[in-house]
């Protein structure tokens, strides 16, 4: 596992900690394979009840890392077969109750993972934001299903469409978050709720989330979006869409 991804267990919780607060945890593909290690350990593991990511310094996570992101599209490798995908996957697939502790920023996978969390616990000044459509990419994680479920699809057409920022009490306000809280406190409440979780009857949490989710059909969209966003990576919209954005302009499609 990267040393970007940090774990540890306390109390039956697995607490799962991205650790690149240099780059604002954007995310690698190596710390997506540590993060799928992690999810695989918390389903595996019978003494594992509850599992929390969280991420250290002051943004959860700036989506995926741009650098190691644009090689990826560059090379002949099915997005599906990838590291991202192979995390999504595991969200997917994770039976036990998974919570997330969320300040700072939260955007594009940042947010999206969020919705296969059970609980989560974000700032108050939190930004969120799936800029996924300003990059000339469709969004993942199955979240063109789990985002309108949760807050309608006005508001999640215009969080895709427009990528634009919204606060941590916005998610709150909108059903994203089950506490908001100053940003200080986010990791305590987080692990206070974690441990009261880790203390209901284990294989009763398991069957209420197995009944709450449809992880086949999770599956199967993210493949669908995975193929279209794949597609969309090699498109000449995309291409200036990472050039404007590395070269600080907007982009011009025509």
């Amino acid at each position: 596992m990267t040393d970007l991804i940090k774990t540890r267990v306390d109390n039956g919780v697995l607490h799962i900690v991205m650790d690149r607060a240099d780059k604002k945890n954007a995310i690698t593909q190596d710390m997506y394979l540590g993060l799928t290690e992690a999810l695989v350990k918390a389903r595996e593991d019978e003494t594992i009840r509850v599992a929390v990511i969280s991420a250290a310094g002051e943004s959860f996570s700036a989506g995926n890392d741009i650098a190691d992101f644009m090689q990826l599209g560059q090379s002949d490798t099915t997005l599906v077969d990838t590291q991202v995908f192979r995390f999504l996957k595991a969200l997917a697939d994770l039976d036990k109750p998974l919570l997330a502790a969320v300040r700072g920023r939260a955007v594009g996978v940042g947010l999206t993972m969020l919705l296969h969390c059970d609980m989560v616990v974000v700032a108050e000044d939190a930004q969120l934001s799936a800029p996924f459509i300003n990059l000339a990419l469709v969004p993942e994680a199955a979240s063109t299903l789990l985002l309108p479920r949760v807050i309608g699809h006005q508001r999640a057409f215009e969080v895709f469409a427009l990528g634009e920022v919204f606060s941590g009490q916005q998610a709150y306000d909108w059903g994203l978050a089950n506490r908001v809280v100053p940003a200080d406190q986010v990791d305590a409440v987080a692990t206070e709720l974690a441990q009261k979780v880790a203390q209901r009857a284990p294989n009763a949490i398991r069957f209420t989330k197995s009944l709450m989710r449809d992880p086949a059909g999770l599956w199967e969209l993210m493949i669908k979006e995975g193929r279209i966003f794949g597609d969309q990576m090699k498109s000449p919209e995309a291409i200036e869409a990472f050039t404007a954005f590395i070269q600080k302009r907007a982009p011009n499609f025509g």
